[in-house]
């Protein structure tokens, strides 16, 4: 046994709530082998007893793979408080706000193709239209969508006399988006480093003024991106947003879990692709019934919206003309839209109590 073969062994070991490996968040301090007897050394800051107990048996697990097994391995693992309050993996000194912004809501998925570009462009725009100031960053590096959904693919960005990027302004949102800076076909070819620095650069390099809510549109999953931002910034509340059929709701708890690991309030859910109405008026449930209410009565929190299937809404997304700009007398999901956001902008006014 090796300390390469153990290093690796221990790269299967995610950090619970994360898809994220304990040996690539630096956690695993030291690694010595000293006549036949394996001593591991592993640093986690967390408050929570549970997370320990689960890599000391994960490891252990692991390492059960190897030639030898685990019997002769002493794991030892050092538990710290984490700074600033922030329950995470990696111990960031505290999570930081972004100055002039009042609150930062992210919104994610744990699959891909549920609509969640679509809901967070459109929220985006029912929050503008109750008069707040609202900025939108498009958080999907691999995937933008934002640009072509604003109408503003053929933009670039500017920067300010402090280097600081501008973002975009479309339909009264400032927008940040990958799909400013590439190409219509250009793909986005980095590793979780790179991906980090960039995301941060959106974030924290970007003269967003003075906002009332900056709306993340996050990536589908919890890969690095996410965890940049759930580290790195002090988040006032996360929507999910899924499909009704269980295939979708799986990967939708694992995204609750991760929010819930760093202590970020699910403020609901939104359910997307709900039904079909033919022009009869009758309802098709394509993708399954109540999926998202049964998840959210499930998890105590919300069901801002459903969203239904609406071959418009998927035009206007492509002209650049969400659907939310439409009244919610002229469209049912301009509608829900607006019933979404006033859930939403309830419990924001509850946060400041």
């Amino acid at each position: 046994m090796t300390e390469d073969a153990i290093r690796t062994a221990l790269s299967s070991v995610s950090y619970p709530g994360f898809s994220r490996d304990i040996i690539s968040f630096g956690l695993v301090k030291s690694v010595s082998i000293q006549e036949g007897s394996v001593t591991i050394e592993i640093q986690v800051q967390t408050r929570d007893p549970k997370i320990p107990e689960k890599i000391f048996k994960d490891c252990h697990a692991a390492l059960d793979q190897l030639a030898g097994g685990s019997e002769n391995v002493h794991i030892s693992i050092d538990v710290q408080d984490p700074p600033g309050g922030a329950n995470t993996p990696g111990g960031v000194a505290g999570k930081q706000s972004i100055p002039g912004v009042r609150k930062i809501i992210a919104v994610a998925s744990g699959k891909g193709g549920v609509g969640k570009s679509t809901v967070s462009s459109n929220l985006a725009i029912t929050l503008a239209k109750q008069g707040l100031k609202v900025g939108l960053c498009d958080c999907d590096l691999y995937g933008p969508s934002i640009a072509l959904m604003f109408g503003a693919a053929d933009q670039q960005p500017l920067a300010d006399s402090q280097e600081r990027i501008i973002p975009i302004e479309a339909h009264g949102i400032k927008l940040m988006s990958m799909g400013f800076i590439l190409g219509d076909n250009s793909p986005v070819i980095v590793r979780g480093p790179l991906a980090t620095r960039y995301t941060q650069q959106f974030l924290k390099e970007v003269a967003w003024g003075e906002l009332d809510v900056l709306v993340l549109d996050l990536p589908p999953g919890t890969g690095d991106i996410q965890l940049t931002i759930v580290q790195t910034l002090a988040l006032d509340g996360a929507i999910i947003v899924t499909t009704p059929q269980e295939v979708a709701l799986i990967d939708a708890r694992k995204a609750i879990s991760m929010f819930a690991k760093v202590n970020v309030q699910i403020l609901g859910i939104i359910e997307n692709m709900s039904w079909f109405e033919c022009d009869q008026g009758k309802r098709y449930h394509l993708f399954g019934k109540n999926g998202g209410r049964r998840e959210a009565e499930r998890m105590g929190v919300p069901l801002l919206a459903e969203i239904p299937i609406d071959p418009e809404t998927r035009l206007r997304c492509d002209q650049g003309q969400p659907i939310a700009l439409k009244g919610p007398s002229e469209s049912h999901v301009a509608e829900a839209f607006c019933e979404a956001t006033r859930s939403l902008m309830v419990q924001m006014k509850q946060m400041e109590l």
